[in-house]
C-alpha cells in the first residue's frame, strides 16, 4: 500500500510541475507584453518600466519561472508597487484587484467549496442510490421513473434549470432568498439558504448522469458469474447485493465522481454566473476579460491541484474497493 501511494504521489508532483511549466510559458512566454494587461490604463511609460523590473521580466524566462515557484514555496519580495513582501504561497500580484492573488483566492475558494461539496454529496447519494435501486427493481415503475429522470437531467442545461428555480422559488414564491454567500461560521442558516438553489441545480443534473451510469453498471454486475455463484450458495440478498455486486459496480462510478468533483472544485463557472455568486470560476472569467495574467495562472494551478488531488483520492478508493489495484 505504501509503494502504491508513493507512486501516485510522485505522479501527482510531476503532473503539477508540468502544468506549472506549461501555464507559465503560456502566460509569460508569449510574444506580448504582459504588463500592458496587468497595469491600469493610466500607467505611464515610467511606471510600466518599473513594473517590468519588479516582475523580473527582464530576466531570462527560466529565471522568472524559478522565482515564481520559489515564491510559492518560500514567498518573495514583489516590490513597493505590488504590496511589498508576499508570503508563501505567493502567486503574484493583481493590478486589476490591487491585491495579492493569494488574498483573492483566499476570499473566493470557500465560496466554490461551499457550492461543490454539499452538491456533490447530494448528487452522489441521489444518483447512485436511485440507479442501484432501479437496477434491482428492473422493469418496475421505479425503474421507469429512474430512466425518465436520467433522460430529463441529461437533456437540460444548468443555466436553464438554475433560471427556472430562481424564477419559481425566489422571485415568485419567495421561499428562498436571492442567492449569495455567507460564511458558514458566521450564520449557518443564511449560508445554506443562500446556496441551496445552486446545490439543487447541480445535484439534479449530475444525479441524473449517475443514476444512469450506476444502473447500467449494476445490471452488468448482476449478470456476472460471481454474483450467480453467491446466489447459488444461498447467501442473503443483502450480502449478495451490498457486499459483492455493489462493490464491483461502484468502481467506474468512483472514477467519474472523482473527475467531476475535481473539475467542479476547479471552478463552477456556469453555476456561479447563473446565481451571481463570486467564486473561483467567476473570478477566473473576470481575470480573462481583464487580462489579469497572475490571477489567470493562479486559478489554472489551483484547478490542476484539485483535479490531481481528486485523482489521488480515486486511486486510494480503488485500492480500498479492489485490493488487486495495490499490486499494479
Amino acid at each position: 500500500m505504501t509503494r502504491f501511494l508513493v507512486r501516485r504521489l510522485l505522479t501527482a508532483v510531476l503532473t503539477l510541475f508540468a502544468v506549472s511549466v506549461l501555464s507559465f510559458l503560456m502566460f509569460f512566454g508569449l510574444p506580448r507584453d504582459p504588463v500592458s494587461g496587468m497595469c491600469p490604463k493610466n500607467c505611464n511609460a515610467e511606471r510600466l518600466e518599473r513594473v517590468r523590473e519588479e516582475l523580473g521580466l527582464r530576466d531570462p524566462l527560466i529565471t522568472q519561472y524559478a522565482n515564481y515557484m520559489k515564491g510559492i514555496v518560500t514567498g518573495r519580495d514583489l516590490g513597493s508597487s505590488q504590496g511589498g513582501r508576499c508570503e508563501a504561497p505567493c502567486l503574484g500580484y493583481s493590478y486589476v484587484n490591487s491585491e495579492a492573488v493569494t488574498d483573492t483566492l483566499t476570499r473566493v475558494l470557500p465560496v466554490t467549496l461551499s457550492i461543490v461539496i454539499p452538491a456533490a454529496i447530494l448528487w452522489l447519494l441521489l444518483g447512485v442510490g436511485l440507479g442501484m435501486v432501479s437496477a434491482l427493481r428492473r422493469g418496475t415503475w421505479l425503474d421507469r421513473f429512474a430512466i425518465g429522470f436520467a433522460l430529463t437531467g441529461a437533456s437540460l442545461q444548468l443555466y436553464f434549470v438554475g433560471a427556472v428555480l430562481l424564477l419559481i422559488f425566489t422571485y415568485n414564491l419567495g421561499i428562498t432568498p436571492v442567492p449569495g454567500y455567507t460564511s458558514i461560521f458566521d450564520d449557518p442558516v443564511k449560508w445554506a439558504s443562500g446556496l441551496v438553489l445552486a446545490w439543487v441545480s447541480l445535484a439534479f443534473l449530475f444525479s441524473a448522469i449517475y443514476a444512469r451510469l450506476s444502473r447500467a453498471q449494476m445490471l452488468e454486475t448482476l449478470s456476472e458469474d460471481f454474483v450467480r455463484t453467491a446466489r447459488a450458495k444461498g447467501l442473503p440478498k443483502r450480502t449478495v447485493y451490498g457486499r459483492h455486486a455493489l462493490r464491483a459496480a461502484i468502481t467506474p462510478v468512483v472514477t467519474i465522481a472523482g473527475l467531476d468533483v475535481g473539475g467542479a472544485l476547479g471552478g463552477t463557472v456556469i453555476t456561479e454566473t447563473t446565481f451571481g455568486i463570486q467564486g473561483l470560476g467567476r473570478t477566473a472569467i473576470d481575470a480573462v476579460r481583464a487580462g489579469d495574467l497572475p490571477t489567470i495562472m493562479a486559478t489554472v494551478l489551483v484547478a490542476a491541484v484539485f483535479i490531481v488531488v481528486a485523482n489521488i483520492v480515486v486511486d486510494l478508493l480503488y485500492a480500498v474497493i479492489d485490493p488487486r489495484v495495490r499490486l499494479r
